[in-house]
């Protein structure tokens, strides 16, 4: 019997995805644990909300708020947006250029293992003496001043994770330079995978910056080592170049993906090509270009003077310009087509005017005479939630229920994700949109609590009640996904009806191989051309042939694991006898299940021919 004929009969235990390379299986972890991510920060701006729902509330105290405020921001930026980004690129990417897994299978594996294991650390200060306190940017400023652990938990947490990201970066650029199917050039591409492409590479230049930041702010927390401290001659306002530096492009490493998903909807619901391909795929190089010029935008009231300001303006604005094309390509694809409502659309529908308020508030932020009367009030946090929640979160809900079925096989709820849509919609601008007038007004972001008679007890209690909404649509969206999986109703391979790109030819969910044989492809959208001349399939490039198949492997899990214990030997190294031992034990275990590795003899297997073919007669 063949290794695929055995390992066909196998379930997907616990086993199975602790061990799997296979880049669906690692979407789905990656789902699980930005969505339980999601959560715990939905639960943290809850609380954020709640606190600030009337004046003088003593809900939390002030030093709980800092920590709850900070946590919010970190988790939902590096330990849900980014999983649940990158859950969409594994699931999606390699399907869609034809590939049977990404470049670096073991490589996929080790990134997740290494972005988990770095939140679950960040994450297990709130048991161990206190979460970071600092703000989700860290300032040097205040992460000096920080007593307790929190910082360190900050710093190292967030230096696994991020190492974690910068792997599947470089693993997603590589697989999309080499691993396209015959006939898909760049230009034929669909906008999903070309979003990826710039993401990676974006992550590929932005990441370095933030590690470099970390290991400085962990050797001045342990080492006195006095590269921020100004009274030992250090600098603080180096740490804010080098967090915006990262920080800027995050936010398009963020939402260009939901660009992408957006772009496949609109076609896709509108049952149209997109309009304006090539002006598509440039606005989403120049945008990925254009982010890594105006980072110093943040930074308007630190002194840098009129000339820097005043070029960091300019490219901000210039930004606008790559946005609006897209804006208008995707009103033009819907403009005399035959559009569908499903969930989906009506995510990308209400993403247009939810993004575009926060693109238009950020170039008012981009004047850098007026930013100097916006800075640090609630009408940054207003513009900045517009754009991640008007546009990521959006894109990841519009993804989630878009590829749902392609995932695991089943057709989410549409009655109850339409509910999911209007509640979180409704909630989203009643909690965000006075928020603009409240930073007006000249209420400060980060207070933890405010004075009756300052003219801000309406707009926070309406705020907070929209933060209610959001709540309840979340809730519903998981009781939806129970149903769905409890009735576990299969569908088909092409379940919307109108799928154009090449993940809708093959089965829901696609077999481990993807593909038996490598599809051609003859044009932009692969799959809607071969339906229009009558097929139901893919044309094969390659004839029927045996298929080489990576093995699964442990050691992704034990190398990340092996730094989760290192880090806490590093931070309590200082006052706990047990601390270098555990540090030398946590290193250990890395460095030795990565000798595992390099001497280990793994060449995969072989799925034969033999087997694909008696699958076809009705192995299935």
């Amino acid at each position: 019997m063949s290794t695929y004929a055995q390992k066909k009969g196998f379930g997907a235990t616990i086993w199975d995805y602790l061990t799997t390379v296979d880049h669906k299986k690692i979407a789905i972890l990656y789902l699980i644990a930005g969505g339980f991510f999601f959560i715990v920060g939905g639960l943290e701006a809850m609380f954020i909300r709640i606190q600030l729902a009337v004046p003088n509330n003593d809900f939390v105290s002030a030093g709980l708020y800092n920590e709850i405020l900070t946590m919010h921001g970190t988790t939902m930026i590096f330990l849900a947006a980014m999983p649940l980004v990158f859950a969409m690129m594994n699931a999606v990417m390699p399907l869609q250029i034809g590939a049977r897994d990404v470049a670096f299978p073991f490589l996929n594996s080790l990134g997740f293992w290494l972005f988990f294991f770095g939140g679950v650390f960040l994450n297990l200060s709130w048991f161990l003496g206190g979460a970071p306190d600092a703000g989700w940017t860290s300032y040097a400023s205040l992460s000096l001043e920080s007593k307790g652990h929190g910082i360190d938990f900050y710093a190292l947490g967030l230096q696994i994770s991020g190492a974690g990201t910068l792997i599947g970066g470089i693993n997603f650029l590589v697989t999309i330079i080499t691993m396209r199917t015959p006939g898909m050039t760049y230009m034929r591409m669909p906008l999903f995978t070309w979003s990826t492409f710039v993401v990676s590479a974006l992550i590929l230049f932005a990441f370095p910056p933030l590690t470099v930041g970390l290991f400085l702010m962990i050797f001045d927390r342990m080492f006195g080592a006095n590269f921020f401290d100004v009274a030992a001659g250090g600098n603080t306002i180096i740490w804010e170049h080098l967090f915006w530096i990262f920080g800027h492009p995050e936010v398009y490493i963020l939402v260009l993906p939901a660009f992408g998903i957006f772009s496949e909807i609109f076609a896709t619901f509108s049952r149209k090509r997109l309009f304006g391909y090539s002006s598509m795929v440039f606005a989403t190089v120049l945008i990925g270009f254009l982010g890594f010029m105006v980072w110093a935008h943040h930074m308007f009231t630190t002194g840098l003077g009129p000339i820097a300001n005043a070029i960091f303006a300019v490219a901000t604005m210039a930004i606008a310009v790559p946005t609006g094309i897209k804006i208008f390509n995707w009103m033009f694809t819907m403009w005399g087509g035959s559009i569908t409502f499903t969930t989906p659309m009506l995510y990308a529908v209400a993403f247009i005017p939810s993004f575009t308020a926060g693109g238009v508030t950020g170039i008012m932020l981009a004047a850098a005479a007026a930013d100097y009367q916006f800075h640090d009030t609630y009408f940054v946090v207003a513009h900045f939630h517009y754009v991640i929640v008007g546009g990521v979160v959006f894109g990841l809900l519009a993804g989630t229920t878009f590829y749902w079925p392609k995932m695991f096989g089943t057709m989410l709820n549409e009655t109850l994700g339409k509910i999911t849509f209007w509640l979180f919609l409704i909630g989203f601008h009643l909690t965000f949109f006075i928020q603009h007038f409240l930073g007006l007004m000249g209420m400060p972001r980060r207070v933890f609590t405010f004075l009756p008679g300052q003219g801000f007890e309406t707009g926070n209690l309406v705020s907070t009640v929209g933060a209610f909404f959001m709540a309840i649509s979340t809730i519903v969206l998981l009781i939806n996904i129970i149903i769905t999986s409890v009735k576990n109703e299969k569908v088909g391979n092409d379940p919307w009806g109108d799928g154009r790109t090449l993940e809708w030819a093959i089965s829901s969910p696609p077999p481990f191989y993807n593909f038996k044989q490598l599809p051609l492809v003859r044009g932009l959208d692969a799959y809607w051309i071969e339906k229009m001349d009558g097929k139901t399939e893919m044309t094969p490039a390659e004839p029927l042939g045996d298929i080489h198949m990576p093995n699964n492997s442990f050691i992704p899990f034990v190398t990340s694991f092996g730094l989760f214990v290192a880090a806490f030997g590093a931070m309590y190294r200082a006052e706990e006898s047990w601390g270098v031992p555990v540090i030398i034990i946590g290193l250990g275990i890395t460095l030795g299940s990565m000798f595992v590795r390099s001497i280990k003899d793994d060449h995969g297997f072989h799925i034969h021919k033999e087997d694909l073919i008696n699958e076809d007669k009705g192995g299935k």
